[in-house]
Parts: structure tokens; C-alpha cells; sequence
């Protein structure tokens, strides 16, 4: 039998030296390395995840077959009975896939699968929930709380390998929630529970489970101080899905994402709203959005943002206070440092004075912004909010905005069109060379003749001709102080009326 010896783990990549060092060799992470005690050999249920040769290892069982003849009738997703979590996961849970779900603590991990499993219960499924961290009478309560102490739903408390083991084996589950992998250790495995060996080695057994008995397997997962998955490398490689669960404690909105797939895209997106009785779908997040927005504020406007492959109408929201020789920039929801490129620019090729001011950009109802799309929309609540004049409100702005003030397209334009115009927003401020690449609403159809257009664009190909058309021409437009006025330059015929 070998006897146990200590190791110095990367608690990044998962890679052992022999001794301690400041940094790690392998990823090149620093103070990333902890001691490990370990004992080499076999770790049990550290086994290939997956199908491989048979009970008695032997490799001809492995036959290839044609690829068009694998069936797939055997592999359906099972739908949680969640709508937004089963569009995040492409219709729902596989039987014998791993998912992992990570998050922050407090924004509903818990309640969002103990939710789950309710609604698959009430189909008719069996489901296991493993609750290594906290007591069954823990669970009943919010179960109670949340109306899902529904039959179907088994809640066993285990710490270790082996009684997970033993109660998949005699429930013979269709789905099982380890909340969390990191409170569950190993035996066999001389090293504390969530230590990067002991979340490999019960992370390894449970997906080997998994597989054998055909249940659909979800791992709650610890996130660091950074926002990273605890043992992220030796958790990520090994499941079919990984799920991340975000939002601020300070807002109701919660944003399921996925980072991996491997039965669907990675692309979608799917929105919760937090409330006493737990979790509730967001099916049109446009107008949850915009539910309280003041219409004709100055320093509002209206752009369009893709969530994944999801485009949603969001308001964004400046204030520009008074000069001071050290200027605050306060941002939320949006990328603060492409907010002070966006200043710089505003100033110096538009001619609009904020450099020197105080600024304060936000999007409103927790929602976030942070692509090159919503360049433009910035800009114009930025000039808005110093004029003291609105923009139009029926207008959105989509546009990435150069250092040289020039406008640029930006991807699935006819996406976010389309959801504009849904909700009643019919003219769009985008870049010109918009219409030159053909970007028109997905289901546009052309209005009779005589009729009025449902929809009218307006191209710019510079910032300070998109400024024009939103809020006017020349030194009308001033600052709502009375200091010096934005001028601002555009072809009048284009101009929004």
C-alpha cells in the first residue's frame, strides 16, 4: 500500500510540484499553489467517464459504427419544466449528462433547482436532491416557502462518495443535484473535503454514476473571489454543461448562462426574476425593462444589446453634473473604461464639452450593456443629459462609435430591428453603412402604397451627424447652464423632425 506524501497543487490548472513555489509553472498563475495529501494508486470511483470496453475490459466490445446510424431517440432532453431553463439548455437535462451550475452565493442556485426538480417531479420523473451543506428540515422549509414539497422529490443528506452512491443505487433516480460537489469527499482520498483532489476524485465518481445509471446529473459548484468555478480547470472539462448563474443583490433580475454546451449552443440566455415565492421567468425582458422609463427625461436613450443570441430594448441613462478639476465617472451596467473612451471622443470630434464634467451613465432596471452596440446611445443621453434637451421617444441608437467619430455597424442588426419595432420603437438611428450591407428587420414586410412606413431609419456616418439628427442643429442646442454651446453639424434634409 503507498504511503500518503504531500504535493503542492495549482488550485488553477490542477497541476502538482514537488515543492512550493511563488509561481506556477504550467499556467503561470501566482500564490496559486496549496499542499495536498495525497496517496498514489487508483483513486476509487476516479474512473473514464463515459462508455468504454465491457465489464471485463474487453476492447473488441468497442464496434464503430456509421454516424448517420447512431440513434438519437434514446438521447431526448427531458424538459425541467422551467421554460427559461430549458431554453438555456436546448430543450432540457439528457439522460446520463453532468451539468454544473456556479454562481455567487445568495443569487438562488438552490431555489432555482430545488424549483426544478419540482416541476420534473410533477411530470411524473423521480428526482434525488443530495444536500451535503445543509439538513433535510433546511430543504422542507424552503421547499414549503417555495410550494415544491411536491411528491417525487427524495432529499438525502451525504457527505461522502459512497452514500451518494448508495442512494442513487436504490432510488434509481431520473435526476440527482449534488448541491454542493465541493461539501462531498471521497474516502479513499486522504485530503480534505474541497480540496482540488477531493472535487476531482468525487466530481470523476459522480459523472461515472451518472452515466451508468442514466440520471440526469446537476453539481452545484462554489465560485472564487474572482467569479471563477472552484477547481475550474478539473469541473469544467469534465461535465457536458456548464451553467452560470448571475445577479446583483440589489436588483430581482437573475441571468442563467451557458458557458459550455455540448447538446446545444452556448449562445442563450435566460432571465429570472427574484421574489418572495422564488423564481419567475422573464419571457419578454424588453418591457420588464422598461416598465418605469420616463419618457422625454434628458440623458435617456434607447438601444438595443444582444443577451447571447437574445437582443433586448434597454434604456440607457446619463447625468453630466457641474465642471470640477478632478472629474468623477460613476458607471453601471456598462464597461467604465469604453464609457471614458466614449467621453474623450464626444469632446473631441463632436464637440460636445464633458471632458471636465462630472458623468454618471447607468442602465436602467440592472440590466447591462457592455458591447460596442450601445456606443452610440451613450453618446447621445451624454449630449442629451448637457443640453438639457430629450431625444425622440420612439427612437433607439445602435452603433459602435471610432476614436475618429465615424459610426460602425454592428452584427445582427435585423435581430435587433425587429425587437425595436415589436415594442412599438419605429425609428432607428444606425450607421449608414447600415443599408449598404442590407440590414433590414427579419420579418419587415414593405407597407402599401400610401400607407405610412412602419419603420424608418436614419443612417449617420459620423458622430456628429448622428447628433444632428437627435437633437437638432447649430447653436440652438446649448447647455442647460448657459456656458458654451454644442455645436453640432449635419445634413439638414436628415434631419428628425
Amino acid at each position: 500500500m503507498s504511503k500518503p506524501h504531500l504535493v503542492h497543487r495549482c488550485q488553477s490548472c490542477g497541476a502538482s510540484h514537488s515543492r512550493w513555489a511563488g509561481r506556477c509553472s504550467v499556467c503561470g498563475e501566482w500564490n496559486s499553489l496549496e499542499e495536498e495529501l495525497v496517496v498514489d494508486g487508483p483513486v476509487g470511483g476516479a474512473r473514464p467517464a463515459g462508455p468504454g470496453p465491457g465489464p471485463e475490459g474487453n476492447e473488441g466490445d468497442c464496434v464503430p459504427v456509421a454516424l448517420s446510424d447512431v440513434d438519437l431517440s434514446a438521447h431526448a432532453p427531458m424538459p425541467t419544466g422551467i421554460g427559461e431553463l430549458d431554453r438555456v439548455l436546448a430543450g432540457g437535462l439528457l439522460p446520463g449528462s453532468a451539468t454544473l451550475l456556479g454562481g455567487e452565493p445568495g443569487t438562488g442556485k438552490s431555489t432555482l433547482l430545488l424549483q426544478a426538480l419540482a416541476a420534473m417531479a410533477s411530470s411524473g420523473r423521480r428526482c434525488l436532491l443530495v444536500a451535503a451543506e445543509e439538513s433535510a428540515q433546511q430543504v422542507r422549509r424552503r421547499a414549503g416557502r417555495l410550494g415544491t414539497d411536491v411528491p417525487g422529490v427524495f432529499v438525502v443528506e451525504a457527505t461522502r462518495l459512497p452514500q451518494v452512491e448508495a442512494a442513487v443505487a436504490s432510488l434509481a433516480p431520473d435526476m440527482v443535484v449534488v448541491d454542493s460537489v465541493q461539501a462531498v469527499s471521497d474516502t479513499e482520498v486522504a485530503s480534505p473535503a474541497g480540496s482540488m483532489a477531493q472535487v476531482r476524485a468525487c466530481s470523476h465518481g459522480l459523472v461515472a454514476l451518472a452515466r451508468a445509471s442514466h440520471a440526469a446529473l446537476v453539481l452545484v459548484g462554489h465560485v472564487t473571489k474572482d467569479g471563477a468555478l472552484a477547481g475550474p480547470r478539473a469541473l469544467e472539462h469534465l461535465v457536458d454543461t456548464v451553467l452560470s448563474f448571475e445577479g446583483d443583490r440589489y436588483s430581482s433580475l437573475r441571468v442563467l448562462r451557458a458557458v459550455k454546451h455540448r447538446f446545444g449552443a452556448t449562445g442563450e440566455t435566460g432571465l429570472f426574476e427574484m421574489g418572495e415565492k422564488g423564481l419567475t421567468g422573464v419571457p419578454d425582458p424588453s418591457s420588464f425593462f422598461l416598465g418605469d422609463r420616463l419618457v422625454g427625461a434628458p440623458g435617456s436613450a434607447l438601444t438595443v444589446p444582444l443577451e447571447g443570441y437574445r437582443p433586448l430594448v434597454v434604456e440607457v441613462q446619463a447625468l453630466v453634473g457641474r465642471s470640477s478639476p478632478v472629474p468623477r465617472r460613476f458607471v453601471t451596467g456598462l464597461d467604465a473604461g469604453r464609457v471614458g473612451f466614449l467621453v474623450a471622443v464626444l469632446e473631441k470630434r463632436a464637440g460636445v464639452p464633458v471632458g471636465d464634467c462630472d458623468v454618471y451613465v447607468s442602465v436602467a432596471g440592472g440590466a447591462r450593456a457592455c458591447e460596442p452596440a450601445a456606443d452610440l446611445a451613450v453618446c447621445l443621453a451624454l449630449a442629451s443629459s448637457l443640453s438639457g434637451k430629450p431625444l425622440p421617444g420612439q427612437m433607439v441608437a445602435l452603433g459602435e462609435v471610432g476614436l475618429g467619430g465615424e459610426l460602425r455597424r454592428v452584427n445582427a442588426m435585423p435581430k435587433r430591428l425587429t425587437e425595436a419595432r415589436r415594442l412599438g420603437f419605429h425609428d432607428a438611428l444606425v450607421p449608414a453603412s447600415t443599408e449598404r450591407h442590407g440590414a433590414r428587420p427579419e420579418d419587415d414586410a414593405r407597407p402599401e402604397d400610401g400607407a405610412r412606413p412602419r419603420r424608418r431609419e436614419l443612417p449617420a456616418s459620423t458622430l456628429r451627424q448622428a447628433l444632428a439628427l437627435a437633437l437638432g442643429e447649430g447653436p440652438a442646442v446649448r447647455m442647460a447652464q448657459g456656458e458654451r454651446p454644442i455645436v453640432l453639424v449635419g445634413d439638414e434634409n436628415q434631419r428628425l423632425r
